[in-house]
């Protein structure tokens, strides 16, 4: 006896409280790997982003930059990593509830992803809890998500613009971030970050494969198209230093990254 898979990716992008939404996103994908879940049903169901009351919400450049020399800095810099991590569960979630009519690998490939997210948002959540803060003790940018609801409209573009644009951000950040880390002589956290870097070239390299397969089924060149979708959508143009060879990893052509090097 199968379920409906939509209602349930719903309900966990719709939980408010960060516990239910991990154990929803968990339990899903534990289900999802044992064939209980009927990702055929095409019932429209609508979709909700469901985030605590805190952390409040600013714009980037509102959100403080400390030194990550000082427990607070830090804290600071963590609590900015978590909340990533805890909008990219929201948006592997989406990812997999609003684009109904991908191949089943489609929606393994995100479930799977969300599940990842969900215990990356874990081990991030503990160094924080160290440092004697918890999620939402400081404000946080929503620019991530901002992109997700640009994009709800093609799968194509959301591919492109969020997974391979603004996530493959995080590749080329983390590195000087553990740099920074290390140097504060906090090695657990940057140790973290190893496990989180290693997960999201992976997560980077699916949304860059599916890019590529929504591009070949609309005969469209997929790099000349990236670049076309930065412009469209006035998006950030990747900024260097970029991280090569993790970008390569996630299926980035080295052709490609000399291009994107140069100035907009």
């Amino acid at each position: 006896m199968t379920e409906a898979l939509f209602p349930r990716l719903a309900e966990a992008l719709a939980a408010t409280d960060i516990a239910e939404k991990i154990a929803l996103t968990t339990k899903i994908a534990a289900e999802w790997k044992s064939g209980k879940l009927d990702w055929r049903d095409t019932a429209p169901i609508p979709l909700l982003c469901g985030r605590p009351a805190r952390p409040a919400l600013v714009t980037h450049k509102e959100v403080l930059q400390r030194s990550p020399q000082t427990p607070e800095g830090r804290a600071h810099l963590l609590h900015a990593i978590l909340h990533i991590e805890f909008t990219a569960i929201n948006l592997a979630l989406d990812h997999a509830a609003r684009f109904r009519t991908m191949p089943e690998q489609y929606y393994a490939d995100w479930i799977g992803v969300a599940a990842e997210e969900a215990e990356h948002f874990l081990l991030l959540q503990e160094r924080l809890q160290s440092l004697g803060h918890e999620y939402g003790d400081f404000p946080a940018h929503a620019g991530l998500w901002e992109m997700a609801e640009k994009t709800e409209n093609d799968v194509l573009d959301r591919m492109a613009l969020v997974p391979r644009l603004l996530e493959a951000r995080g590749l080329d950040a983390t590195p000087p971030i553990q740099r920074k880390l290390e140097a504060a002589g906090d090695h657990q956290s940057a140790r973290v970050l190893d496990i989180i870097l290693r997960d999201e070239i992976g997560h980077v390299g699916l949304g860059d494969r599916w890019f590529r397969h929504l591009c070949a089924e609309r005969n469209l060149e997929p790099e000349s198209t990236y670049r076309e979708l930065l412009t469209h959508y006035k998006a950030p143009w990747p900024q260097a230093p970029m991280n090569e060879s993790a970008r390569i990893s996630a299926g980035f052509s080295p052709d490609e990254l000399a291009g994107l090097a140069k100035k907009r």
